[in-house]
């Protein structure tokens, strides 16, 4: 059985998923779109949650967020099951595709066969559609792949009941109730407003004041854990900014595609003044992770590296404050 969706190649996992699913259910939204009225754009530091042994640093909200936000924004409904059985997660996926629903599943990344060997890390919040099934094999839409894929029904099963951090528990996703017309421009703004808020955060872990945090502990790591501890660190967080969560230049180019195409539906030309900074601002974040690869690669020619690059990431942060407080001027 194979529901008749088509795939379209996402830059971030799960506004992919959110459009192509929106998309397949008659509402043509970008995925730019999605992720800035979802209020994607974000940071924040947890010590206290590891990730493939070492804090977490996450650019974007927790999982599900974005697409919840998306649909109370725009008035959409959407349903989503946890399961502690894996065989009910197995008939809730096979009776949406019986009845040509394609369905958003949250998945670890670790038993995803398609991903290259080293893409592959204890990662639970990746997100795909499923489209359908043939006795062997599910059929996947990864919206971060170019090309539709498969999944055998086994290993579609371990990567559904992943365990650990963010365990995705057979999570399943998708619409069922779609307005025959949305209020995009209240939507945006909501989506902007919100992310203003949480980027300039009176929090020490959240937002720019996160990013300030981060940069001083980038600086005790090698004397508190040593070097090797430090560049695991480091290394950890340039994977989730730009291998798997795409969270720092990544994010900031998507947030500028979606502020510029923001700027048309509000016609206000400053958001599209912003969008060309928040471009410039991703290209920082680029520099950023090239440099910190190189540290903890040990090909850095630089002296005292890691004050360097805690360095970058405070003028990053202070870049962004100024950016965030002008947008949210923007759109008073």
């Amino acid at each position: 059985m194979e529901t008749n969706f088509i795939h379209h190649q996402s830059a971030h996992c799960e506004n992919g998923v959110a459009s192509n699913l929106l998309k397949h259910n008659g509402l043509n939204i970008s995925e730019p779109m999605v992720f800035g009225i979802g209020s994607g754009l974000f940071f924040v530091y947890l010590p206290f949650l590891k990730v493939n042994y070492g804090p977490a640093i996450s650019y974007r909200p927790l999982p599900g967020l974005i697409f919840n936000k998306v649909a109370k924004r725009l008035g959409l409904k959407i349903k989503r099951q946890k399961f502690s059985s894996e065989a009910n997660a197995v008939k809730a996926l096979d009776d949406n595709l019986k009845n040509n629903i394609p369905s958003g599943l949250q998945v670890g990344v670790y038993n995803l066969t398609y991903f290259p060997d080293e893409y592959r890390f204890h990662f639970n919040a990746h997100n795909l559609v499923v489209y359908g099934k043939t006795e062997t094999d599910y059929l996947i839409s990864d919206p971060i792949m170019e090309n539709v894929t498969t999944l055998t029904h086994e290993e579609l099963r371990k990567v559904r009941f992943a365990k650990g951090a963010f365990a995705p528990r057979g999570q399943i996703y998708y619409p069922i109730q779609i307005p025959e017309t949305v209020d995009l421009k209240g939507a945006i703004i909501k989506g902007i407003k919100n992310t203003c808020r949480d980027m300039l955060a009176p929090m020490p872990i959240i937002g720019v004041r996160g990013m300030r945090l981060v940069a001083r502990l980038i600086r005790r790591w090698p004397v508190k854990h040593g070097t090797k501890k430090a560049n695991h660190y480091l290394a950890q967080m340039v994977r989730m900014q730009e291998e798997i969560g795409t969270g720092g230049g990544g994010f900031r180019f998507i947030y500028a595609a979606f502020l510029e195409e923001a700027s048309g539906v509000l016609e206000n030309p400053k958001l599209k003044e912003l969008s060309k900074e928040m471009t410039e601002i991703g290209d920082l974040w680029r520099d950023f992770a090239v440099e910190a690869s190189r540290i903890y690669k040990n090909r850095s020619t630089q002296v005292d590296v890691y004050n360097r690059i805690a360095d970058q990431l405070v003028d990053i942060s202070n870049k962004e404050e100024v950016f965030f407080k002008k947008l949210k001027l923007a759109i008073s």
